[in-house]
């Protein structure tokens, strides 16, 4: 009951009677969740190592696992130039309307079992156009930690290096979801490390797999 409510609708055909509802619920979350962000940016020390293997005018595929997502957006609170596939149904809508707040400039709308393919294909083509993006190569359901292959099928056909990213947070409170999602408190000292990029040919994909699960610690 409670799975076929989630995947009942998707962003785009919720019934227009409950619209108003939805939006009011969707704009409220997405305000509220980008409060925190700054709230925990603002009160934290934030030690971001790494940068320097970065070109400043290179377009990257960024990667951490999935229990960093509320690190990621409390540390990097502008996201230029990047697009961004996500998870269709409608309650990701705070999520999408959030990332449109921060500077992401289009969401595909995919994931694995819901037009992946496509949504893969169309983020290629940002990708070869000069986006940057972020994946999370154990998402959207898990299992947490483990690497799926889609985030590097991606960087190859669009010849864009990933980077991964890993994060530590010395205060924080851990969801009860599959992934433990991660909540820093404020005033708590967070590092990030950013790792060198990968890029991926069919010559090293599997190389890629174990260095880039390694690198993501």
């Amino acid at each position: 009951m409670r799975k076929s409510l989630l995947n009942k609708y998707q962003v785009t055909n919720v019934p227009i009677v409950i619209k108003p509802l939805y939006y009011f619920y969707s704009y409220s979350v997405a305000l509220i969740l980008l409060a925190y962000a700054l709230l925990i940016h603002i009160t934290s020390k934030i030690q971001i190592t790494g940068q320097e293997n970065l070109g400043k005018n290179s377009n990257y595929i960024f990667c951490h696992w999935h229990t960093f997502i509320p690190l990621y957006f409390c540390v990097f609170l502008r996201k230029n130039s990047q697009i961004w596939m996500q998870h269709p149904f409608w309650y990701m809508k705070p999520i999408h309307l959030l990332l449109r707040i921060t500077g992401v400039e289009k969401i595909i709308l995919g994931s694995t079992g819901h037009s992946s393919r496509d949504a893969a294909n169309q983020l290629v083509e940002y990708l070869k156009k000069g986006y940057s993006t972020v994946m999370l190569p154990d998402g959207p359901n898990g299992p947490p930690f483990i690497m799926k292959k889609g985030i590097l099928h991606v960087s190859k056909q669009s010849q864009v290096p990933i980077v991964p990213i890993q994060f530590e947070v010395t205060k924080f409170f851990e969801g009860s979801t599959w992934d433990q999602k991660k909540w820093p408190y404020p005033f708590s000292t967070i590092k990030v490390q950013i790792g060198m990029p990968m890029k991926v040919t069919d010559s090293n994909f599997e190389d890629v797999i174990n260095n880039l699960s390694k690198a993501l610690g």
